[in-house]
């Protein structure tokens, strides 16, 4: 990964002071109309292991992996935590030679011949994890689509999706299978597979689920009893073939609603289909939460309350099972929107600050739920990756496009470099997470800060973020830090940004003219323009284990703060 380097002096207002010190007067140009912020670091107050609950990624269309710029950004998710980091995608189990198309993929992985016999054939899914763990990355695995030769009703088997939904999406890869046992031989020879290709203690780290949004019709052509004995199968078989595999679901569409309900029955206290005892082995649970754009007055405005009402409620169903509440939970697509794939008005936040500034707060409220229920938290996935091929800046929800990436992906270099304890941090600006549930970011802004102690690391998040896609002023942020691991001593701060100018190829290809097909070297700034912008590191002086920092945050900026004492 490559880091800018530029200097502090544009945006860093003031250098670290002591708090007993003299205040420090306003840095010559700064706007005097900017909405003044104080954020409060309290070292002291520790919330618990700040976990990479950001690890995970995925997408619809697994063979986009294998592709050239699919290739290129795996290796740099995998490079935020090597090992560690997670892919989930659709379409593994389905028919077809390979090749990729929006919201489709396929491996031919199984078949018959004249006799009904099965016929297993590795060569594309091979290909697929192969890239996955040559780029640091593990798969988290989703056991679908249905084979076209296992499917109830085969034809027509590939759907004719396209932008706009003009065609149907539940074609005959989203039916139940005809032999339940069939189909559960194939995920045992599968995993069996897997264990001879990487080895057992390879595949015992990844993670192992049953379909898709089986609770919607466009993805389950049977009943919610129909879903619950493919579950049973399949998990059956994963654990035939590796006792100790992580294993769970169901990854249904949206938290707290009636189908989770009746399958965290079946999981805990039902009887399961394939060995008639109680309950089916379950190592995490799964279910997604997505936001509600729209396009109004003009412009987008983002509905984040109902990404987090979904998660709210997903979390409270769950913590009402005794059995389960301990659970590691996977919100396993956790987005501002529901469809990747799809372009239109209301999708215009995609390439912009709109989409880091909401990702940045979304992940902070997600932790907050988290601790409100009790639970434990996981992992939460973000659906996007890239499509290959496409129109620069196109608009589908990615984190790069055409090797280039994105200011949303340059959250995630944030994460990454944040470890530790979580601790206290509050804002005079911050919006309530009960009245974002309820109101979205409608008013006021967000303005905010996630911050966490490593050692003699102290690492600050802050983030401007708003619904609405629309001007407003920078934020005059002073923020002062309490109980230091250090009292008294000197280090260095680096900052990192990621706001219009920083960290955001977009508004470079903008500057360009927004060309079709840049030339070679306009195509290398857009590469450099996608990388995470860094100041030159600067001293610090702590005294009494406090300090205090001044600086302008514009409005859908996301900022970096690592101070190495």
């Amino acid at each position: 990964m490559i880091v800018q380097a530029r200097t502090a002096k544009a945006f860093l207002v003031a250098s670290l002071l002591a708090l007993s010190g003299p205040s420090t007067p306003p840095a010559a140009g700064q706007n005097a109309a900017s909405l003044p912020v104080t954020i409060t670091v309290d070292g002291a107050g520790s919330l618990g292991d700040l976990n990479p609950m950001w690890r995970m990624f995925g997408a619809d269309e697994p063979n986009y992996a294998t592709m050239k710029d699919g290739r290129k950004l795996l290796g740099e998710l995998g490079a935020l935590r090597p090992g560690d980091v997670f892919f989930r995608a659709h379409n593994l189990l389905c028919s077809g030679d390979g090749t990729p198309a929006l919201k489709w993929g396929s491996t031919g992985i199984y078949n018959e011949d004249k006799d009904g016999k099965p016929v297993y054939n590795w060569t594309v899914v091979d290909r697929i994890f192969d890239t996955y763990r040559a780029s640091g990355v593990r798969p988290y695995v989703e056991l679908g689509f249905m084979p076209e030769a296992l499917s109830t009703n085969p034809q027509p088997y590939q759907h004719e999706w396209r932008p706009g939904g003009a065609a149907r999406l539940d074609t005959g890869w989203a039916y139940p299978p005809k032999d339940y046992g069939k189909f559960a031989e194939l995920v045992y020879q599968w995993v069996k597979h897997g264990i001879e290709r990487y080895g057992r203690a390879e595949v015992e780290r990844w993670y192992f689920e049953v379909w898709n949004e089986a609770n919607l019709g466009s993805y389950w052509h049977g009943t919610p009893d129909d879903f619950f004995k493919l579950h049973d199968y399949a998990i059956d078989a994963v654990r035939r073939a590796l006792p100790t595999a992580r294993v769970g679901g169901p990854d249904v569409a949206g938290g707290g609603n009636q189908f989770l309900e009746n399958f965290l029955k079946h999981v805990n206290s039902g009887t399961n289909y394939v060995t008639g005892k109680r309950g089916t082995p379950t190592d995490f649970l799964s279910f997604h939460a997505k936001g509600q754009p729209g396009f109004a007055e003009g412009h987008v405005r983002l509905g984040i309350a109902n990404q987090l009402r979904d998660i709210d409620r997903g979390f409270a169903m769950i913590a009402a099972v005794p059995e389960l509440k301990d659970k590691p939970i996977v919100i396993g697509e956790s987005d501002p929107d529901g469809c990747a794939a799809c372009q239109g008005p209301q999708l215009g936040y995609r390439n912009t600050t709109v989409y880091s500034s909401y990702t940045a707060a979304a992940f902070a409220r997600k932790r907050d739920l988290a601790a409100r229920h009790g639970v434990n938290l996981d992992a939460a996935l973000t659906w996007a990756f890239e499509f290959e091929d496409q129109p620069f800046f196109a608009g589908q929800r990615t984190l790069a496009n055409n090797g280039i990436d994105l200011p949303v992906l340059n959250v995630f270099r944030m994460f990454s470099k944040m470890s530790g304890k979580r601790v206290e941090a509050k804002s005079s600006e911050e919006a309530s997470l009960d009245d974002m549930m309820k109101n979205g970011v409608r008013g006021k802004p967000d303005i905010a800060a996630l911050a966490a102690i490593d050692g003699r690391k102290v690492s600050i998040m802050a983030w401007y973020y708003h619904d609405d896609d629309l001007p407003g002023p920078d934020a005059a942020v002073e923020m002062t830090l309490h109980h230091l691991p250090v009292a008294n001593g000197s280090g260095q701060m680096t900052q990192y940004r990621i706001d219009r100018t920083h960290s955001n190829p977009f508004t470079v290809w903008q500057g360009m003219g927004s060309p079709t097909a840049p030339n070679r070297n306009q195509y290398t700034q857009l590469l450099q323009a996608g990388q995470l912008s860094a100041d030159s590191p600067v001293p610090v002086t702590v005294k009494d284990g406090a300090a205090n920092i001044k600086f302008q945050l514009p409005r859908q900026g996301v900022y970096l703060f690592v101070l190495e004492l």
